[in-house]
């Protein structure tokens, strides 16, 4: 787990909004070598945690992606003045590079190691770095093309072209199928958590405070989002963000979307081999330290009514661990909000 010291040092010096591998609006002089370091093992953290999710529960998942195990970043995604510090923490071999590898994922079996800069995909080139003032930042046009390329790539034995410290080389990685989701940490103090039916962000903090278990309660209800269409079936509603969102028919729908999320995210956690119980502890023990705007009462049920329905969802899970539990949910997703 990242030094405090580390950890500190980025929640001081960044920005709401930047992932920790985007991390441009922070002052240049914001994050040393350290603590580049320690946002790499955040990273890695949190791709463990979402890898054994999306790849356990991938039968459920009507939209998927191969899941190598496997963090990509590119040198173009971070501000220019903190260039040389990056070159010196990550290396960068080539613009699209390895920030990091799950253990035990196809990945690491295949050889694939942090640092790797990344030639193709798939025989798919990796994009080049655009250049300009709008170029890089929270948002790297040059990460998400790679994303995109990765996340179109087969199932299966796939060749990767991969450059080590100036020597290119193919790896044959055997990905197995995940659920189609992206998924970022985000700096800055806020206890913040999000699906936007595409990407889950993670806010920081929680990866300061909490075991991996815990993480995973907060990661697999997101995905739950993500798999059960809320962002879109919520859309279709009409619903109203914002101020609005805590009223009428707008905060009741939101209210059932969360619901159905915590009780979804339990059954997640026990496919992944998480023990879901941990999702009630987590709302019995910590909802205290989760902070305003995210988990309002008027669009989240209490969290001793998230504790008390999660309970009750385990009880009808089978016993035995081992046995796949496919979630009556499942079957509501595209059924519209109403």
């Amino acid at each position: 787990m990242p030094r405090p010291i580390a950890i500190a040092l980025l929640l001081a010096a960044a920005a709401p909004v930047p992932t920790p591998s985007a991390p441009a609006a922070a002052p240049a002089a914001a994050i040393d070598a350290d603590g580049y370091r320690a946002l790499r093992a955040i990273d890695l953290r949190m791709a463990t945690i979402a890898h054994r999710l999306v790849t356990a529960n991938a039968r459920l998942c009507d939209r998927q992606q191969p899941a190598p195990g496997v963090v990509l970043h590119a040198i173009d995604q971070y501000d220019p003045d903190t260039r040389a510090v990056v070159r010196q923490v990550f290396g960068f071999v080539r613009p699209v590079s390895v920030e990091a590898v799950v253990p035990g994922g196809a990945a690491d079996r295949a050889g694939l190691v942090a640092d790797d800069g990344v030639v193709s995909i798939d025989r798919r080139p990796m994009p080049a770095p655009r250049s300009g003032p709008k170029a890089g930042g929270a948002t790297s046009a040059t990460r998400d093309a790679a994303a995109a390329i990765l996340a179109a790539a087969p199932t299966g034995p796939t060749p990767w072209v991969i450059d080590r410290a100036g020597a290119t080389r193919t790896l044959t990685i055997d990905a197995p199928a995940g659920c189609r989701a992206a998924f970022e940490v985000l700096l800055g103090p806020a206890m913040a958590a999000s699906s936007d039916g595409a990407t889950v962000q993670i806010g920081v903090r929680f990866f300061e405070r909490y075991t991996d278990e815990q993480v995973a309660a907060v990661v697999a209800h997101e995905l739950a989002h993500t798999v059960l269409r809320h962002r879109a079936r919520l859309e279709a509603a009409g619903v109203k963000w914002g101020m609005l969102s805590e009223f009428g028919r707008n905060g009741r729908l939101f209210r059932r979307t969360e619901t159905e999320a915590d009780l979804l995210g339990a059954g997640l956690m026990r496919n992944a081999g998480y023990d879901p119980a941990a999702a009630v502890a987590f709302w019995r023990d910590h909802s205290g330290d989760v902070d305003g705007g995210l988990f309002r009462s008027r669009t989240h049920p209490s969290s001793r009514a998230r504790a008390d329905a999660i309970a009750a969802e385990i009880a009808t899970m089978p016993a035995d661990r081992t046995v796949f539990y496919r979630p009556p949910l499942i079957a509501t997703r595209d059924q519209p909000l109403n």
